[in-house]
């Protein structure tokens, strides 16, 4: 459906430096270049038709996922032409929430990501959205080089937007891994064509 990723040229771009020991906070990338960035939460349902349609599409989403809903699933996640990052063990609401059970969450969850798939991941999504200064020390120390939120969202077979009515380059479009699986993938391509956009890795970006 999209020319190949980086039909515009090799990008590689870092993320912003940890300042005063708080992981920068990323809503969008910033880019000249018609890119926008699929990322994928949770892991609670394992939709069959997501490995197909990931590479048909020809992209790498950037799957944000929780320990409570991958254990065991290995072989399910390993299929998928993805990069696994963080989004903490058990799913709580950060904010507000003690140093410790954050570091907990956070670095517990980037373990069990390690241990299974082999790397460890770079970029942390607080559930919701959720975070305060606690959450991007703990992630800091946990060895994040960012804390990744979105710009706009897929739901029940809709892209919604937080700002005008389409896509823009630079996006950073969020969805799950839900029962509307496929509408919603298929939402975002629809959207992504319509609007002149190519999906690419965020990671590149965020190196």
């Amino acid at each position: 459906m999209f020319p190949p990723p980086y039909a515009y040229g090799t990008v590689q771009a870092t993320a912003p430096p940890i300042t005063g020991g708080l992981v920068p906070v990323v809503n969008r990338i910033a880019t000249d270049k018609p890119y926008v960035f699929i990322t994928i939460d949770d892991g609670a349902i394992k939709h069959p038709a997501a490995a197909e349609m990931m590479r048909k599409a020809g992209i790498r989403p950037s799957l944000f996922l929780n320990t409570k809903y991958i254990e065991g699933q290995r072989d399910y996640f390993k299929a998928l032409p993805v990069t696994v990052h963080s989004h903490t063990s058990t799913h709580p609401n950060l904010s507000g929430k003690g140093y410790d059970f954050q570091k907990n969450e956070i670095c517990g969850n980037a373990d069990f990501i390690t241990g299974e798939y082999g790397k460890r991941p770079t970029l942390f999504r607080p559930p919701f959205g959720n975070h305060d200064n606690t959450t991007r020390k703990a992630a800091a120390d946990c060895g994040f080089k960012a804390l990744v939120m979105w710009t706009a969202a897929v739901n029940d077979g809709r892209v919604q937007f937080q700002a005008g009515d389409k896509l823009n380059r630079g996006d950073i479009v969020l969805m799950h891994f839900r029962t509307t699986f496929a509408e919603d993938f298929q939402a975002f391509l629809d959207r992504a064509k319509a609007d002149g956009l190519t999906p690419v890795p965020l990671e590149d970006f965020l190196a």
